[in-house]
């Protein structure tokens, strides 16, 4: 068997502490901790049980902490002189990990439970420690053991005793406070507590992300939902993955659940389907499936139990089996906890939260999620089926009469009342024939716009239907409805027209006192001006393929088309302007369009404003929504941004009869766009959010759907909301790179930018280098230049060392082919230069850097063209000095370190004489004081680089022997400064300037 090193266990130790937490991590630190106590090491065994425990916390298997703390603790017994400060304050602190060890512990018997809390107490007083770490472990094991007047008084006293050095910190100390108030059924007292993380103030390693998740469903309870929303999308990222954290990912998927989420809560569950097993920390355990068993309940309640689920214990489940064999065991766990309590606390509020109700219907989060399948038919009832009460006469009466007048009103929700009366017509004793026709009218209507192959059958029989009754105003309509049938159909433009035909003539042959002879009449000339069109077209491009035309000759067609069409629409809306204001709005509408097809915007204002407004005074508000909304369009492509809004919010104002979803999609999807063009992103967050939600339930998710997820993103973007951003954008981002390269190459970009301000430097530079990859054959280099130099400088943020190195190579090449970016060549240069000496500090790499700037430099002082010099390349040539100094200032002082640290034997490979060092400090001084003197020449706006250069050199001449040099550079700017107008100078530069002179003549 071999044995580690000394060596080997501290380098794996310092591994190991740095690692991810989980078991993978926990498993090398039971290794490291069994060798260091093999080598009979005392020091390196404390270090090592120091090290397993600290594991073992950031992981589902947080009680194992319980035996390498005991014996840590019996080290210490053993020789308290052994342990420094350090190492005591870190045992002390320890102790109140394992005392929520405990309480999450059933197996640890009720009074060694309390033995520990009673040790900790004594060992605390000794020590001189506040007993508020004490009491606060105290309530929550009074409060799961159900004894609730202790739990109270440990709350009053450990929010009365002081805080010192052993206190948690202020985050986790709210998080436990609104916690319990919670607990106590005070949401709006919890949220109060916990807004000082929930803003941010207050932070740890695991705060606000335990907080966020905790505070969802009093937020929901409360109503308060825009809350609830923005927190669970910037919650679960940061909870996302992370072992330790489980409880609160359970938590992400019971709000889920209880929002009409689910699929986003099934697909949380998926990312964390390594989880679903028998965790270690049975308290974590039950939290964890806790919320995973909510989601289950919810999905068979739903019909969907027969769904796959994720596998447990290595067997692929559906969710009503995973929910069964997660219930048993978490329902055992708490009685095991019932059972070492000796109460029944723990099982009955497992059972209240998991058999809890839905907190609102539907709360649209912005993230894109599958839609769930149609549940599965209810199975046959064994039982003879009971008949269904006859409908009321009465009713269904009033029920036809709303039907007819909202279908005569081209009302939208005249569908939903025709398909009420269908599905009533079942259980009446007897039916107006009437009745029967107008219900097959509303299916032969449905099958026409769905384009059904059996839409013309349905449509004569409804025809012949009316005929029978002598309806003949009805059977004109379905005249009229054969017509476009067989132009959906692709029929031949001649048995069209004489459809057309036959359907004017039959209205014509309308009584002259039917008082819908007239709209009858109109309404067939308007679909004979449309459909004429269409053929027009048809039979031109006919014309045209056959060889009867040319490219031109057909332009010239179109516009004569169009001509024809735009005349014959305008005789229209001379005609009835005043007897049928809907159809003329109708025809307005298409002039505007014709309008805009010819590339005239400014005559297609009016005319879409004319036919919402008709539309509107004919009582159809409904009707004014498409004009309004392409008006809006318009206008913002005119730079009429106003007029532009208040058309998409009287859009918005009529759809709110609207029963179409893409439409109450689109509205909103357009003022959402107006509005983040105007800077107001927080309604177009709204707005845009609602729009999803609305192209999602017309099964437009992955088109509609994905452009107003995507301007979701940007309006949280503006609002600095950058997790959410990054969120809604990675959720539909395989939606969006599907609409064409140059969004694909806009959306990776964009999510680059936000990862970049999220701290996130690895994912920003894979999205910044696959949109690289989209314009690497484009002939201008500068877009793929600029990618490669954005995914350089994340690769150098996340110490990706070669591979920085390798995409700043590529950018400067590309810069180079543009032949018109010097800046970004110098800063691609500088970039190089810094990266040559960042793992070690060598007189290579010094050479390397110094030679880098030296080419950055010269590219700055060499002539750009005839334009005269421009003050952001002096500016540039000024850096470029200054970081040059910088560098040599680095190189100076590893060898000053290095002369210092000479008795530790590590003295320098290739040391520097006192010479070479006074020569690099000289020229560092030269190169700030050219430096300084460009930013001098360039005037206030670079006040703080020349500060900034004058006060290194003044230290380094110092450095040098000459502290009075400095002092006189730094006194030459203040009495300068001192002299310009006020409120010009920063006020933190002569403070500091003068307080800097004061040291140097010390």
């Amino acid at each position: 068997m071999s044995t580690m090193t000394r060596e080997e266990i501290e380098q794996g130790l310092q591994e190991n502490r740095f690692a991810p937490g989980g078991t993978a991590r926990n498993a090398h630190a039971e290794v490291l901790a069994a060798a260091a106590e093999a080598s009979g090491d005392s020091e390196l065994f404390r270090d090592a049980l120091d090290n397993l425990i600290n594991s073992y916390l950031y992981s589902s298997e947080s009680t194992k902490m319980l035996v390498p703390f005991a014996r840590l603790l019996q080290e210490y017994d053993k020789d308290p002189g052994a342990f420094s400060k350090g190492d005591a304050h870190s045992l002390f602190w320890q102790f109140k990990w394992v005392a929520t060890a405990i309480s999450e512990s059933p197996e640890i018997p009720l009074e060694s439970a309390t033995g520990w809390l009673d040790e900790m107490e004594r060992r605390y007083r000794i020590a001189g420690y506040s007993e508020r770490p004490v009491r606060e472990s105290e309530l929550w094991f009074a409060d799961v053991i159900g004894d609730d007047e202790r739990a109270e008084r440990a709350y009053a006293r450990w929010q009365a005793a002081d805080r010192d050095d052993m206190s948690d910190c202020h985050a986790c100390e709210l998080n436990g406070q609104g916690h319990y108030a919670m607990l106590r059924g005070d949401d709006a007292r919890a949220l109060e507590v916990w807004q000082p993380v929930l803003a941010g103030d207050k932070t740890c390693a695991e705060e606000p992300h335990r907080v966020l998740a905790t505070a969802l469903l009093p937020l929901l309870r409360l109503g308060r939902f825009e809350e609830a929303r923005a927190q669970h999308l910037c919650g679960y990222r940061m909870a996302r993955g992370k072992e330790s954290l489980l409880p609160s990912v359970g938590k992400h998927i019971e709000f889920c659940a209880l929002t009409g989420n689910e699929p986003r809560g099934l697909e949380i569950l998926a990312e964390h389907a390594a989880h679903v097993a028998p965790l270690a920390n049975l308290d974590d355990r039950l939290s964890f499936h806790g919320g995973v068993l909510v989601l289950l309940r919810r999905l068979k309640d739903l019909g969907h139990g027969h769904l796959s689920a994720v596998p447990y214990e290595g067997v692929p489940r559906t969710v009503a089996e995973l929910y069964e064999v997660l219930r048993a065991d978490a329902l055992d766990i708490a009685r095991r906890f019932d059972a070492r309590n000796g109460t029944t606390r723990v099982s009955e509020r497992f059972l209240a939260r998991i058999g809890g109700a839905p907190l609102v219907d539907v709360l649209p989060l912005g993230v894109r999620s599958a839609a769930l399948p149609q549940p599965e038919p209810a199975a046959a009832p064994v039982a003879a089926p009971v008949p269904a009460p006859a409908t009321d006469g009465a009713a269904l009466a009033e029920l036809v009469r709303r039907a007819r007048a909202a279908r005569d009103l081209g009302h939208p929700g005249s569908d939903g009342l025709w398909a009420e009366v269908a599905a009533r017509l079942g259980t009446a004793d007897a039916v107006d024939p009437l009745v029967r026709v107008d219900v097959a009218d509303h299916r032969a209507l449905a099958a026409a716009r769905a384009g059904a192959g059996d839409a013309a059958a349905l449509v004569t029989a409804v025809r012949d239907g009316y005929r029978a009754l002598g309806r003949e105003e009805r059977a004109a309509l379905s005249e009229l409805r054969l017509a476009s049938v067989a132009a959906q159909s692709g029929a031949a433009p001649g048995e069209i027209r004489e459809l057309l035909a036959v359907a004017l003539r039959a209205a014509e042959a309308l009584e002259a006192d039917e008082p819908l002879r007239g709209r009858r009449i109109a309404l067939a000339e308007l679909s004979a001006i449309r459909l004429e069109s269409y053929l027009r077209s048809l039979e031109a491009t006919d014309a045209h393929d056959h060889g009867h035309g040319h490219g031109h000759g057909h332009g010239h067609g179109q516009e004569r088309a169009h001509g024809e069409l735009a005349a014959e629409l305008t005789a229209f809306v001379a005609s009835y302007a005043q007897s049928l204001p809907d159809l003329v709005a109708e025809a307005e509408e298409m002039l505007g369009r014709i309008a805009l097809s010819e590339g005239d915007p400014e005559r297609a204002v009016p005319l879409l404003a004319a036919a919402a407004a008709r539309a509107i005074a004919a009582g159809r508000p409904w009707q004014a929504v498409d004009p309004l909304v392409l008006r809006a369009g318009v206008l913002m492509s005119l730079g009429r941004p106003e007029e532009a809004e208040e058309a998409a919010r009287s859009g918005l104002t009529h759809a709110g009869e609207l029963t179409d979803a893409e439409q109450q999609a689109v509205v909103r999807l357009t003022l959402a766009d107006i509005l983040l063009e105007r800077a107001d992103a927080a309604e177009a967050a709204e707005l845009a959010l609602t729009a999803a939600h609305w192209f999602d339930q017309a099964g437009l998710t992955a088109d509609g759907g994905a452009q107003a997820r995507l301007l979701l993103a940007r309006a949280y973007a503006h609002q600095h909301r950058n997790a959410d951003a990054a969120e809604v954008l990675r959720s539909t981002l395989p939606d969006l790179l599907e609409h064409g390269e140059q969004q694909a190459l806009a959306v990776r970009e964009f999510l680059g930018d936000l990862l970049r301000e999220l701290g996130e430097p690895r994912e920003a530079a894979e999205q910044y280098l696959l949109a690289a990859e989209l314009v690497k054959g484009w002939e201008d280099p500068r877009p793929q230049a600029g990618l490669a130099q954005a995914a350089a400088d994340q690769l150098s943020e996340a110490r990706l060392t070669p591979e920085a190195v390798a995409a700043y190579e590529r950018a400067l090449e590309l810069h180079r082919l543009s032949g018109d970016a010097p800046v970004a060549e110098v800063r691609v240069l500088r970039s190089l230069a810094w990266l040559a000496i960042r793992e070690e500090v060598s007189a290579t790499g010094v050479a390397r850097a110094r030679a880098l700037m030296a080419e950055a430099a010269g590219i700055l002082e060499t002539p750009q063209g005839d334009a005269p010099e421009s003050p952001e390349l002096r500016s540039e040539l000024a850096q470029t000095w200054h970081q040059l100094a910088q560098v040599l200032d680095r190189w100076v002082s590893v060898h000053v370190q290095e002369d210092d640290d000479k008795d530790e034997e590590s003295g320098p490979a290739e040391a520097l004489g006192d010479a070479e060092l006074t020569a690099l400090r000289l020229e560092e001084v030269l190169l700030w004081d050219r430096a300084a003197g460009v930013y001098a020449d360039l005037g206030g706006d670079h006040l703080a680089e020349r500060f900034q250069c004058l006060n290194n050199a003044a230290w380094t001449e110092r450095e040098l022997g000459r502290p009075e040099a400095g002092a006189a550079r730094l006194s030459a700017l203040i009495e300068e400064l001192r002299t310009w107008p006020e409120g010009s100078v920063p006020e933190w530069i002569l403070p500091r300037a003068e307080r800097t002179v004061a040291h140097l003549k010390d």
